[in-house]
This record gives structure tokens, C-alpha cells and sequence, in this order.
């Protein structure tokens, strides 16, 4: 029986995974630019503005799958601009926790709606269409 990974279906399907994600990161680094952030800098802050509650650092790293000591750097940046807030966690003070400010939420906000990459190509598909590569997506991803 051949190998999977030799079909040249599951080949195309592969590289044009990868063709989209290469443009998405492209996107994804032009319009953090425009906002004077990093790609780094730009999706700890949009993680940040997703969260309901400020996050661990060490969660922002493992999410990220990245150091620590990445993430403090990214952070003290964001900080500096006023993006970004650390807080003590009540339960452990030791545990520092991060939070967009508002001015933080509005430039994730912006950054967000400067991204036409996927936006406008999903805009051609149905819903059904959509709700189905999100499904197939997700079950990729396990």
C-alpha cells in the first residue's frame, strides 16, 4: 500500500497549506508594521485581547511555544507603549500576569481589521463552506 504522504492529493493539499500560511505571515507582519509592532509584539497582544482575564506569562510562552524570557522582552515593549499592563495574580504573587490596556484592545482591534488576506478569499465562500474547512481544520489540528 503506498504511503499517504506520496499521494499526490494530500501533496497538493500540503503545499498549498503552506502557501497560505506564507502570505498570512507576510500579511500578518506588514500590518503589525503599520501599527509599529513586531509579528512577535503583535500576537501577544492580540492573544492578550482575546483573553477574558489576564494571562500568566508562562501561559502567553507555552501558547507560543516560546521561552519565558522571550515573552518578558515582548512584554516590557508593549509596556512601555502603553499596550500592555502587568498585574500580580492574587493567588500567587509571585506569578505575573498580562493584560491589554484599552489603548492595547483598540490597536489589537485595528490590527485585526487590517488583515484582508483571509478575510476577503473566505468572504467568497458560503457559510457552509466555511463552517466546513473550520471543521476540517480543527480535526487536522487534533
Amino acid at each position: 500500500m503506498p504511503s499517504r504522504r506520496a499521494d499526490p492529493l494530500t501533496f497538493e493539499v500540503v503545499e498549498l497549506i503552506g502557501d497560505v500560511v506564507a502570505r498570512y505571515h507576510v500579511e500578518y507582519e506588514q500590518a503589525a508594521g503599520r501599527h509599529q509592532l513586531t509579528g512577535a509584539q503583535a500576537k501577544v497582544l492580540t492573544m492578550l485581547s482575546l483573553e477574558p482575564t489576564p494571562m500568566p506569562m508562562r501561559k502567553i510562552a507555552q501558547k507560543l511555544r516560546c521561552e519565558p524570557s522571550n515573552i518578558t522582552g515582548i512584554v516590557d515593549r508593549l509596556e512601555t507603549r502603553g499596550l500592555v499592563e502587568r498585574l500580580p495574580d492574587p493567588a500567587d504573587r509571585r506569578v505575573k500576569l498580562a493584560a491589554p490596556t484599552e489603548e492595547g484592545l483598540q490597536t489589537a482591534d485595528r490590527l485585526r481589521e487590517s488583515l484582508d488576506f483571509a478575510r476577503e478569499p473566505l468572504g467568497g465562500l458560503s457559510t457552509a463552506e466555511r463552517t466546513a474547512l473550520r471543521d476540517l481544520l480543527r480535526r487536522m489540528l487534533g
